[in-house]
């Protein structure tokens, strides 16, 4: 039986709301596993739909519980032991402990649900979702970040005060800006990236260099980028807090002589008072300017800010599939929206007459460029610019009105203006990439008065996370 040990207003010497002996049933809203009381939904991170559990309630909203468990009466049968020590604390890879069909389920379930429920879409069946070969080391691209406040585990903090060291090089804690997980061993990138990480950390406390404190804004050490492609090149990014040239100099030199496997090696400063890099300057220390991707026969050359989806081999299945759907005979006027660094662009320029992509970020438009020139394609043309202010009638006349319409917008999908304008051009078909199925949903519903769905495929870039890639394919109405 489902019920509330305490329910209501709690006494003055009151407990904590205990909720006893419930159900998991479901997997919602980021990932977080679902069960139901006296008709309120509870949000319950880490458990899998079949446990039995008690939960305490650490939140109260007026339409839902969000609580943690603190005893298993029964474990699913779905349940799966995590293969990374860091489980549970590190926040990433939540679904670890979810076998991986099951991980596949939900976020088809996921894609569905969105479609229903906020979109009030009418779609065929959902393809089966493409799950990932490679369930761990598939990503291509970590950032670490360096911190004098690590979090301290239960094990460290049981150690004497003088065996203690709250230096840490990880991962920030869950909604916790100042702190970080000191990390021994990443199960989502190749195990260089491990090595090179816990080196430097060594080497930076050796050399007695200060790690960050975001809190002050000051330190020595702010963050490493490392990244790998497809072709064995691995880039390392080095960001320090200051401009020291004596301490850039000692880093990057330990780096380069003791990492050979390091083709591409940068360093920047970050004085600013947050820790993003793109509007940084990146100083090329040894190697190449650039790594290089390879997909179907095309090179990409990835630079240090350069994006580029972060499971290489996903990449491929979904671009495929948009090429797919696309239905290319060679004679089509393709528009790319959000194009980046140009990928799917140059992916389906040798099937289109011509490719136009727009792109917000200068820098990625410099990018495309070159990665059409690398392939000897000379049938794109690529935009920088507010995606809303270029896409206009006035665009459209004087670049031809597109046949076919491919848009892989960030997480927050599309602005009106954006939809209108592709209302307004009327392509005959619309592939929609989307990192985000809610937002997906969203904007379809808002192009349904002209467009059916013909085709949904998810694809799984992410495992072990709740994140899902969906392909839609957007037809025209007759």
């Amino acid at each position: 039986m489902l019920y509330f040990c305490t329910m209501g207003r709690k006494a003055k010497n009151e407990g904590p709301l205990i909720l006893e002996n419930v159900e998991i049933i479901d997997i919602g809203a980021e990932g977080k596993a679902v069960a139901r009381v006296d008709d309120m939904v509870v949000f319950v991170p880490y458990a899998i739909p079949g446990d039995v559990c008690d939960i305490r309630v650490i939140s109260k909203k007026r339409r839902f519980l969000e609580g943690r468990v603190i005893r298993f009466h029964r474990q699913s049968p779905m349940r799966v032991e995590p293969v990374c020590s860091h489980f549970g604390i590190c926040g990433g890879c939540k679904w670890q402990n979810l076998e991986y069909s099951r991980q596949l389920y939900y976020k088809q379930k996921q894609v569905e649900d969105n479609f229903k429920r906020i979109g009030h879409l009418e779609f065929p069946e959902i393809l089966p979702i493409k799950g990932s070969p490679r369930s761990e080391y598939y990503r291509n691209k970590l950032e670490f970040t360096f911190s004098p406040n690590g979090w301290l585990t239960d094990g460290e903090m049981n150690l004497p005060m003088e065996e203690r060291d709250a230096r840490a090089l990880g991962f920030h804690m869950p909604g916790m800006f100042d702190r970080v997980l000191n990390i021994r061993h990443c199960h989502l990138q190749s195990d260089i990236s491990n090595r090179i990480r816990l080196a430097i950390k060594e080497f930076v406390i050796k050399k007695e260099y200060s790690f960050y404190n975001i809190r002050k804004f000051e330190g020595d050490l702010r963050n490493i980028i490392i990244r790998n492609s497809n072709t064995g090149d691995l880039m390392v990014i080095m960001v320090f807090g200051t401009d020291d040239r004596l301490i850039i100099e000692e880093v990057m030199k330990f780096l380069s002589e003791t990492f050979t496997e390091i083709t591409s090696l940068y360093y920047m400063v970050n004085q600013k008072k947050n820790d993003a890099v793109n509007d940084l300057e990146p100083v090329f220390y040894s190697g190449l300017p650039h790594m290089t991707e390879t997909m179907d026969g095309l090179e990409f050359r990835i630079g240090p800010l350069s994006f580029f989806q972060t499971n290489s081999g996903q990449a491929l299945e979904l671009y495929s599939i948009a090429r797919e759907y696309a239905g290319l005979t060679g004679k089509e006027i393709v528009y790319d929206l959000y194009t980046g660094t140009g990928t799917i662009a140059n992916f389906v320029a040798r099937q289109s007459a011509k490719v136009i992509g727009i792109e917000y970020v200068e820098a990625a438009v410099g990018d495309a460029r070159a990665n059409s020139a690398v392939n000897n394609i000379i049938n794109t043309e690529f935009f920088a610019g507010d995606m809303a202010r270029v896409l206009t009638a006035e665009f459209i006349e004087a670049n031809g009105r597109p046949d076919v319409v491919i848009t892989d917008p960030p997480r927050a999908g599309m602005h009106e203006k954006v939809v209108k304008g592709i209302l307004d051009a009327a392509p005959e078909r619309v592939v929609y990439v989307s990192c985000n199925p809610a937002t997906q949903a969203r904007d379809i519903s808002l192009m349904a008065e002209k467009y059916r769905i013909t085709k949904v495929q998810p694809v799984d870039m992410f495992p072990h996370t709740h994140h899902v890639e969906n392909i839609c394919l957007l037809e025209l109405k007759k």
